[in-house]
């Protein structure tokens, strides 16, 4: 009764830390120090007999990566998961292109070796966190794990356990004791509590947050720590002395996943059942948002850096606080470490912001960009604009900001050509920009689209079919799993999405050419000086072209680096009447040095330096 295992399968980044296990395994034993908290970060050891480089391309899709493990649950179904996994895996272009049946083998063998090193009888709790792309891999290690301790006690959580998915689970696979359904702090300890309790007897009276085969709990008993200041720094000791048993050529320097809060405070009501963005999911586990305060922040940084000797910090919030980043990231800049950090953004994060970021060693933000079509953005539910979008895209392309990533969702359930014409004229303004990556629209679990399918014309949800390849139907039809299939217009809106994943592909290979050659600079910058200013543009196999500006064409330029009304300019330039500075703008818009949407309009150009 004194030791228990928390476990992370493959498929998650092999190059950082659980933030799962490492928040689970601090505050178990905070809360109950006598008892010994191992977590075991398996993926690590199957990433490095794998091969680093291929086990980031499977990692990268849950449809290369569940079918491997399914194989090996379902031995009989491997010749139907083989033609499915190779279909998939020849889309990566790769030259070497390995069976699934061959990786499978290699993958059984190397995680049944984890398997037997372990002495299972010495737990008598096994705690596994699922999250995107680790099921079959999970469902696997404890079917394992069972047959060779049969009294052992399987709690699973995370985001693949929320809602009635966590209660499929436990309907399906008898080798599951207990499903966690929010976040696993309280419920985990109130579990070993119990044990502890009942002298190693399961527990029959209700637990809140938790659900067995004994008691299930409602979505409103959902257990949380209400101030997470409150939370221990998370322990990854596990995993860097793990790292550091490797063979020289497998070590590395890995990085530190951190979060600052939980949730997303971006809750606009999207119709009469959700909130948020309308095609997201990514908060099933969290009630409400909360964020740790400035000085805990800065205290659990740099209690990490020097524990863990690295630099390389990633924050692993759904969406940063929206108060207080400028000051924050001033702060984390005084911490006077050389820092690179990682974190996704909401689009309107303005200019400071961006540039207090940089300097507190920001290299790269995942931005919630989605469409660059405001009629599509709306039907998202982003409470974002076109132009919203345009404006983070350039301010990140000034020296000194992070590097912009990004995503624009390709086959949105009832868009319609009327968003593809905005969006392909959206992109004519956007080459000098880093490219975003189209990725086609997959139905998620408890999202707004999938509570509401009417409102954008869909019908019949269930799994989506690829899943049929990795399970029996027997199984399959008791699962409610996280990739939601549809039907309702999806050979349509393939069709009407066509054109803009030709312009993607453009977009790319232009960005990507005129920054071939290392230090060529921004492609669409400028040089001010100060009673005129100079912006230069680059081509492809062309001179670049420049433009001269003086006096007020050159202030109205300088203040339209953060878009502006018609009215806002006007009142800043009284002397001027839009019958003037209309035909200005309207120029500028024409030569793609600035972007129009309404009665609003954005400079283009960065700073050269």
């Amino acid at each position: 009764m004194k030791k228990i295992a928390l476990i992370s399968t493959p498929w998650p980044l092999f190059n950082r830390p659980s933030i799962q296990l490492g928040a689970l395994k601090a505050f178990v034993k905070e809360k109950l120090p006598h008892i010994q908290v191992d977590s075991h970060h398996v993926y690590l050891s199957i990433a490095a007999a794998l091969g680093y480089d291929l086990y980031a391309k499977i990692s990268e899709s849950t449809w290369l990566a569940e079918p491997l493990y399914a194989t090996l649950l379902y031995p009989d179904r491997a010749d139907t998961i083989e033609r499915f996994w190779q279909k998939r895996y020849r889309r990566l272009g790769l030259v070497e292109k390995p069976s699934c049946q061959e990786l499978c083998s290699k993958i059984k063998k190397l995680s049944s070796r984890v398997i037997d090193k372990e002495k299972w009888e010495n737990y008598f709790l096994v705690g596994f966190s699922i999250c995107f792309g680790q099921l079959t891999s999970s469902l696997w290690f404890i079917k394992e794990i069972r047959q060779r301790i049969a009294g052992i006690k399987i709690v699973v959580g995370g985001p693949a356990c929320a809602g009635d998915m966590g209660k499929s689970l436990l309907r399906s696979f008898p080798e599951i004791d207990f499903v966690i359904q929010g976040e696993g702090e309280l419920p985990l300890v109130h579990l070993v509590k119990s044990f502890e309790d009942s002298q190693g007897h399961a527990p029959e009276a209700a637990i809140r947050g938790l659900i067995s085969r004994h008691f299930h709990t409602g979505p409103e008993t959902v257990s949380q720590v209400p101030n997470l200041d409150e939370l221990p720094i998370p322990e990854y000791d596990d995993y860097f002395k793990h790292l550091k048993s490797f063979a020289p050529e497998n070590t590395f320097l890995p990085k530190i996943p951190m979060e600052i809060s939980r949730g997303c405070w971006w809750r606009k009501k999207v119709g009469p059942k959700g909130r948020g963005c309308a095609f997201c999911n990514l908060n099933l586990q969290w009630h409400g948002y909360r964020a740790k305060s400035h000085n805990r922040a800065i205290k659990e940084l740099e209690e990490l850096i020097k524990k863990y000797q690295i630099l390389s910090i990633s924050f692993m919030d759904n969406l940063l606080p929206a108060k207080g980043l400028e000051q924050l990231f001033n702060r984390i800049q005084g911490v006077g470490k050389d820092l690179h950090l990682f974190s996704e953004l909401r689009a309107t994060t303005p200019s400071g912001i961006l540039a207090a970021m940089g300097g507190a060693g920001m290299c790269e933000v995942q931005v919630g960009i989605e469409s660059l079509s405001s009629m599509l953005l709306r039907k998202l539910n982003k409470g974002t604009t076109a132009i919203d979008n345009m404006e983070i895209m350039k301010n990140c392309e000034a020296p000194g900001c992070p590097n912009l990533t990004g995503n624009l969702i390709l086959g949105f359930p009832s868009s319609d050509e009327q968003d593809v014409a905005e969006t392909l004229a959206c992109l004519e303004f956007t080459f000098p920009f880093r490219p975003l990556k189209g990725i086609p629209f997959w139905l998620g679990y408890g999202s707004g689209v999938f509570e509401m399918p009417d409102a954008y014309g869909i019908k019949r949800l269930r799994n989506h079919p690829y899943y049929a390849h990795f399970f029996p139907p027997e199984v399959l039809r008791g699962l409610r799993l996280m990739v939601q299939g549809y039907q309702g217009g999806i050979r349509y809106q393939n069709r009407i999405w066509k054109p803009v994943k030709e312009k993607l592909k453009e977009w790319r290979n232009t960005y990507m050419e005129l920054h071939r050659v290392p230090g060529a600079g921004p492609i669409l910058s400028y040089q001010d000086g100060r009673d005129f200013m100079i912006i230069r543009q680059r081509h492809i196999d062309d001179y670049d072209m420049t433009h001269r500006l003086h006096g007020t064409s050159r202030r109205i330029y300088l203040f339209c680096q953060t878009q502006r009304s018609m009215p806002q300019i006007l009142s800043r330039f009284p002397g001027f009447g839009e019958e003037k500075v209309g035909p200005f703008l309207n120029m500028m818009v024409d030569k793609h040095l600035m972007f129009n949407e309404g009665e609003k309009y954005l400079s283009l150009a960065v700073p050269a330096r």
